[in-house]
């Protein structure tokens, strides 16, 4: 089973997002990504300050099985990323939804979080594309 935590929003591109008291965002991939992916043994993340659009790919998470792009979706500048992926990636395996984040961003429109889904509506969006 797929875990989901209440606190935060999610992308059908299956990424994670947890909006900060200070107004940030942080971003992850999921644990279903994890799961699919495979043990991770490398992650490319961007620069600090680098202003996103949605959509836009902005970090590259590889696994034994795979090379994957992660999107941001939303529009905003980087304000962090985490540097301990460079030498332990597997954080995102480990951890996905705590030690194993990608980046923070402070999004242009916060309001936009509101439109992605809830952890309801995404254990419902992984249901479906299961079938």
């Amino acid at each position: 089973m797929t875990e989901a935590p209440d606190n935060l929003k999610y992308t059908p591109d299956h990424e994670w997002l947890r909006l900060e008291d200070d107004g940030t965002v942080t971003l992850g991939v999921t644990d279903h990504a994890q799961q699919a992916l495979g043990e991770l043994v490398y992650v490319e993340l961007p620069e600090a300050g680098r202003e996103l659009e949605p959509g836009e790919a902005c970090a590259v998470v590889e696994s034994v099985k795979a090379a994957s792009d992660v999107y941001s979706p939303l529009a905003g500048a980087v304000t962090a990323i985490n540097d301990a992926l460079a030498d332990t990636p597997e954080l995102v395996n480990d951890s996905p939804y705590a030690d194993g984040w990608l980046l923070q961003l402070r999004p242009a429109d916060p309001k936009t979080l509101e439109d992605l889904m809830d952890p309801e509506a995404y254990a419902r969006f992984l249901a479906e594309s299961e079938d």
